[in-house]
């Protein structure tokens, strides 16, 4: 059985977390099948945009605490390689598929993000939340440190002070405070999250894919260098977006005093 449903919209993919009676808790299998869709994503060129988003009321709780207390009672011991090793091989290669992804990655935040839930939409490029939405950095309440990118992406969003806060708390966020220091775009009513996510994804799955990709690629770049190289990774990359049909197809619209195939929208 699936742990992750798939739905093509066009040039959209919508990737839903599918464990609702666990509150789409991550297990391996779920967390392999999301790793495996965003790399088969990545080169396929019938997808543009991804969504991620969870079925019934949860985005995602994150690890699945249950599985991990039957492990212990069972008189599991792994050592500490083996805990680092499952943890590099597990929930972090997801992490790394995400962060090679250079297509447009909304979440839909449907409902409770905690702890690897809460992370899994950090790594995306855009959060819409419900206004039922939850935030929670969750791991300091059960004894552990964010184990899934939280202290990498949190503070690149928020900055350092608010995200040490959630982070060392364990506090719970709602969507409306999650707006308003930037950590979802924007927050709707649950009966419309879904609707008015697909509409956005596909108004960018209408727009020029090189140039977004390319833009994505260098919002990368120049978070992680200093600004001479920045520039040089962004003449690199002019280069290829004016070599592309469309450029040339806009610089032929402007000429002949018509509308482009993306102005205006």
């Amino acid at each position: 059985m699936t742990h992750l449903a798939r739905e093509q919209h066009d040039h959209v993919l919508l990737l839903t977390l599918d464990q609702p009676a666990k509150k789409n808790a991550f297990s391996p299998q779920m967390v392999g099948e999301l790793r495996d869709a965003i790399d088969a994503a990545a080169i396929d060129d019938a997808v543009r945009v991804v969504v991620i988003t969870g079925a019934g009321d949860a985005f995602s709780a994150g690890g699945d605490l249950g599985r991990r207390s039957q492990e212990i009672a069972e008189g599991a011991t792994p050592t500490p390689f083996d805990r680092m090793n499952r943890l590099q091989q597990g929930t972090h290669t997801l992490a790394r598929a995400i962060d090679a992804f250079d297509k447009p990655l909304l979440a839909a935040v449907n409902g409770a993000a905690a702890g690897a839930g809460m992370d899994l939409a950090l790594m995306c490029d855009i959060r819409f939340a419900s206004s039922s939405a939850r935030f929670c950095e969750a791991y300091i309440r059960v004894g552990l440190i964010p184990g899934n990118g939280g202290c990498h992406f949190l503070p690149r969003l928020i900055g350092t002070g608010r995200a040490l806060e959630l982070l060392w708390t364990g506090d719970w966020l709602g969507a409306a405070d999650a707006e308003r220091i930037g950590l979802v775009n924007r927050v709707w009513e649950p009966q419309q999250l879904l609707p008015e996510t697909l509409a956005f994804a596909q108004r960018l799955a209408a727009g020029p894919p090189v140039q977004q990709r390319l833009i994505k690629r260098l919002v990368r770049q120049c978070e992680r260098s200093d600004l001479r190289s920045s520039l040089e990774y962004t003449a690199a990359a002019m280069s290829v977006a004016q070599s592309t049909d469309d450029y040339k197809e806009a610089i032929a619209a402007y000429k002949e005093r018509r509308p482009g195939r993306y102005r205006g929208r």
